[in-house]
């Protein structure tokens, strides 16, 4: 009676701090604190405006260039070009590391490689001036809500009143003044003209940026899903002073290493995190789940894979570059319809369903510049690796896409190499003359150039952030927790049950499972024989 009534109060007392301890992290709906934010942060979502450019008597008027159109724009938004020339995407510098990180700056890439401190043209599509940095800000190129291609119409425009055609010039003089009032906040579109086609083409540099997220489904991206919540860019990476959250070089997307602030903390805090809207503990009474927080970040179980749509670039080799078929150019095309391999270019590698690889990341990234040099016997050269490390506590296991390939290097500096590229500018893609395309493009950067070239093997990560799936779809415990084919079997430094063994904790573990089944067949068999006492009494 009384070991029936100690079973009794210990059940009690048991389920009594189980569930204290999950009232503590849900609320009454028995949802986590990050499942409220998260919900909260969907209400309302709805853009709204106190203005109708369509109205401005200063959008009415006949625009000859583009820098007519943004002294217009200038004349109501008078801070807004003090404001672009400091941020990065007009700058194309990390705030930090004085000129060294950066599009125009020493940076390089496995993909493109690099736009020669901004001198190469075919580069200068992506930057938000009329003509690079020198011919004013480009508003309509983020603010534009039409498809047209604003620099293109210009440049038209300028030639049919050069010809002398009334009609022609009409005709354009007339489409400009239909669509230049057409203005907003910018839509995926306007950022993914750039971010969607990084590095020389859809999906070449970004796995997880491409076409197919202008009008995704949400079960390509549970955020943009014109099915779901339908979320602008600018819903994560909210923007002051047209200073957008979220690019990494040197510098944490959130500002400051291990800064991973949520609403609840701070209502003001950039949402570029996860954390941002869903805090720290997302999932509710599901309570085993929030324990990997720390230490693994969201991205890692709710983007399973990435170029789920569209294939994405995963290998590009330099080295191979410059063959023709009797002087002609080649190009031959592969699967999903992509090229494999470009006389210009060289061989490519495309894939879809790609599964991330993994690093201990505490927000940023390691680059080698053009300034550096390299040990080509140690290929493949990371040019960026995160940094992080299991014993850094802001450090936690995020995906990331390895972009593979080979570019040129100087033999005798130990320097990588950059080649001036444009056809506009009688590059390699025009003349497939490499002595040529690396003496102007290093001369153009203001390093030396011995004229010894050679290929070396490299490696490239981007960060994985968006597409990520309906919950539904996250990874299972079991494809990180096994001995064979583990998500993380490239991950050390860490103790993960199911996929590592260690012994002593092993022995412990199996010797408390034999003598709990020995206890439990002694018992059995002492319930045996006492009953057969007891029947064999009573008799």
């Amino acid at each position: 009676m009384r070991r029936g009534l100690f079973c009794l109060i210990f059940c009690v007392v048991a389920a009594a701090l189980f569930l204290g301890v999950a009232a503590a992290v849900a609320d009454e709906t028995g949802q986590a604190p990050g499942v409220s934010m998260a919900d909260q942060a969907q209400i309302n979502s709805g853009r709204w405006s106190t203005v109708d450019h369509s109205k401005f008597d200063v959008l009415k008027q006949k625009f000859t260039t583009g820098e007519d159109v943004t002294k217009a724009c200038l004349s109501c938004h008078t801070e807004a070009e003090k404001q672009i020339h400091k941020v990065i995407h007009w700058t194309w510098l990390s705030p930090t590391g004085g000129g060294l990180y950066g599009k125009a700056g020493y940076s390089i890439n496995n993909f493109c490689i690099s736009t020669n401190k901004m001198h190469d043209d075919e580069c200068e599509n992506c930057h938000i001036g009329w003509e690079k940095k020198k011919d004013g800000i480009n508003c309509l190129k983020c603010h534009n809500t039409s498809s047209i291609d604003w620099r293109q119409e210009f440049k038209d425009l300028k030639e049919a009143l050069d010809s002398g055609d009334p009609d022609w010039s009409g005709e354009i003089e007339n489409d400009i003044i239909a669509n230049v009032s057409k203005i907003a906040l910018p839509q995926r579109r306007n950022c993914g003209e750039c971010h969607f086609n990084g590095g020389g083409g859809e999906g070449v540099k970004h796995g997880d940026l491409d076409g197919s997220l202008v009008n995704p489904k949400k079960s390509l991206d549970v955020h943009m899903g014109i099915d779901g919540q339908d979320f602008t860019c600018t819903r994560c990476h909210t923007t002051m002073n047209h200073l957008v959250a979220g690019r990494v070089y040197s510098t944490p997307a959130t500002g400051t290493i291990g800064k991973r602030v949520s609403l609840v903390q701070n209502d003001l805090a950039p949402k570029i995190a996860c954390e941002s809207c869903h805090t720290d503990k997302p999932h509710g009474n599901a309570l085993k789940l929030d324990d990997h927080t720390d230490r693994v970040a969201c991205q890692t179980c709710h983007i399973p894979t990435f170029a789920r749509a569209h294939s994405t670039q995963m290998e590009w080799y330099w080295e191979t570059a410059g063959k023709t078929d009797n002087g002609r150019v080649i190009q031959r095309k592969g699967p999903y319809g992509r090229p494999v391999y470009k006389s210009i270019k060289g061989d490519f590698v495309w894939k879809k369903n790609v599964k991330p690889e993994y690093f201990w990341y505490n927000g940023s990234i390691k680059s080698l510049t053009l300034k550096d040099v390299i040990d080509p016997s140690t290929e493949p050269v990371w040019i960026s690796k995160p940094v992080g490390s299991p014993s850094d506590k802001h450090s936690r296991i995020a995906p990331f896409k390895v972009h593979r390939g080979s570019q040129p290097y100087d033999m005798e500096t130990g320097r990588f190499l950059a080649p001036l590229l444009s056809e506009e500018d009688n590059g390699y893609w025009k003349t497939l003359d490499w002595k040529d395309s690396l003496t102007r493009g290093m001369k153009l950067i203001g390093l030396p150039y011995s004229g010894k070239m050679g290929f070396v093997k490299t490696c490239y990560v981007m960060p994985t952030t968006h597409m990520v799936a309906p919950k539904e779809d996250a990874l299972s415990c079991i494809e990180c927790h096994t001995r064979s084919g583990s998500r993380m079997a490239g991950i050390a430094g860490v103790y993960m049950p199911g996929r590592d063994r260690f012994m002593p904790l092993d022995i412990a573990g199996w010797g408390g499972a034999l003598l709990a089944l020995i206890a439990i067949a002694l018992h059995a068999i002492g319930r045996i024989v006492m009953s057969a006492a007891r029947r064999k009494e009573d008799k």
